[in-house]
């Protein structure tokens, strides 16, 4: 009975000193290493006439896609480019014909003309996106494979559009930005320039004067 009740205090014995080990280890374990529990802050429920509403607003088109839709029509384009700063500049001339699509909601624009006396084709798209406050525009045509995209804000006191975005140069092979700005000179007359970078700088690469027919 006493070897018995020697065995069992030998056993608490070595029991506890192997639960405060553990204990020991445990405290010692480092905080960043611990895993953290703590599970995202859920977004706060939206009852289903607040969600139907919102996507409602999102579809209607308002003031400015009215903006765009005073542009339908046809538009003769007297181009020109500069191919590097201070360069000599070139000219060109195209046809735009600019419509609304899908319910009024976007602007489609299709030129038609000559680029160094090569046929050129081009194809635009504009709209402005209710949700984020915020026009985008994209542009494709028959002298490359890529597609430019740029977006940006319309300024009342100035009556133009300013347009932010990037494009893979096929030299380099590395994307460098570039800038678009279109202005409303008067109910007839449109101006867009565009602005590259070249060896760090931005330069003046192409205006097109607009004239409704």
């Amino acid at each position: 009975m006493k070897n018995l009740i020697t065995v069992l205090v030998m056993l608490l014995l070595f029991f506890a000193s192997c639960k405060k080990e553990v204990k020991t280890e445990v405290g010692t374990v480092n905080a960043k290493d611990s895993i953290s529990t703590t599970e995202p802050i859920a977004e706060q429920p939206v009852d289903s006439a607040t969600e139907m509403k919102a996507w409602q607003e999102y579809a209607k088109p308002g003031e400015p896609h009215k903006l765009m839709t005073d542009e339908v029509g046809t538009w003769n384009c007297d181009m020109t480019f500069w191919y590097e700063p201070n360069g000599k500049p070139e000219k060109s001339s195209s046809t735009a014909n600019v419509k609304m699509i899908l319910g009024g909601r976007y602007q489609e624009t299709n030129y038609e003309g000559k680029i160094m006396g090569q046929p050129f084709e081009g194809k635009s798209t504009l709209a402005y996106n209710n949700a984020s406050k915020e026009y985008t525009t994209t542009f494709i045509d028959n002298m490359g494979t890529g597609m430019m995209v740029a977006t940006g804000t319309y300024d009342d006191k100035t009556k133009s559009m300013e347009l932010k975005g990037d494009v893979v140069n096929p030299v380099s092979q590395k994307k460098t930005p570039f800038r678009e700005i279109y202005t409303i000179v008067d109910p007839q007359t449109r101006k867009m320039e565009m602005f590259d970078v070249k060896n760090g700088n931005e330069y003046k690469s192409m205006e097109i004067i607009m004239k409704k027919k």
